[in-house]
């Protein structure tokens, strides 16, 4: 996809499961992923490869293990762990948050949402005394009202995060309950694949199996894009040895010789 063509490509990926999905998207950014240096937020001036636009479907997300799969003898390290994803599952359904955490997505979700009242995010004051258990509230409106709605929303980002460095990469999880499953709509705003994708999409799916459970329906299918899903340089030898691809253009001068 060279630049010169001035158009935006976007990747489509229909996967069997999380793995699945975790391997396909290795594949194609090895492949079509531009390469690019960061300029702004904590990475800045490291380099990695990203696509224009990123939409992955996954068929069945509920499908175990719910994390990718690495041979062993292969020297790669797993990009996460059962326990993480267990913790990051806990992460989403507490509104915990630090004295030095601008946010977190759980607080988002289930508690207090703070904005600033100077800019700085250091003074932080509460938005309202909302207090809305967005998780909660989208099961009793499938529960009490049915599935005939677009609203049940849950909502990661706030206009006022364009102020912080690192604003949420998870900007919002929209649902449906379509031919009696709960289905998860889910958009980031940048996303790592190699470590990222399959930790946040593994305590989704978790989340979205209890969230089908308290409605009384079954477990559905995932769908996520992302304008940022990219692989960073200090994993792409990982990623290549994972799809034992040889891509020439992310070799160095020394390697190329």
């Amino acid at each position: 996809m060279p630049e010169s063509e001035g158009k935006l490509t976007p990747v489509f990926i229909e996967a069997f499961d999380l793995d699945d999905a975790w391997f396909q998207a290795l594949n194609k950014i090895l492949d079509h992923g531009h390469v690019y240096t960061i300029t702004r937020g904590s990475f800045a001036g490291q380099r990695r490869l990203e696509f224009d636009y990123a939409f992955i479907q996954v068929r069945n997300p509920s499908h175990r293990p719910i994390i990718p799969l690495i041979p062993e003898g292969s020297g790669i390290p797993a990009p996460t762990s059962l326990e993480y994803v267990e913790q990051y599952m806990n992460y989403l359904l507490t509104g915990d948050k630090q004295e030095n955490e601008d946010y977190t997505y759980g607080a988002r979700l289930v508690g207090e949402r703070p904005v600033s009242n100077d800019g700085s995010f250091k003074n932080m004051i509460k938005e309202m005394p909302l207090q809305v258990n967005q998780i909660e509230e989208v099961i009793k409106i499938y529960k009490n009202q049915g599935f005939g709605t677009n609203q049940a929303v849950m909502e990661i980002g706030m206009p006022s995060d364009i102020k912080l460095v690192d604003p949420p990469c998870l900007r919002i999880i929209d649902t449906r309950v379509r031919y009696g499953k709960l289905h998860f709509m889910i958009y980031f705003r940048s996303w790592d694949l190699w470590a990222g994708l399959p930790s946040n999409l593994a305590g989704l799916q978790l989340l979205k199996e209890y969230m089908a459970s308290e409605i009384g329906v079954e477990d559905g299918e995932i769908i996520a894009c992302s304008k940022g899903l990219h692989l960073y340089e200090y994993v792409w030898e990982f990623a290549q040895t994972r799809t034992r691809k040889i891509v020439e253009r992310l070799k160095t001068p020394a390697q190329q010789k």
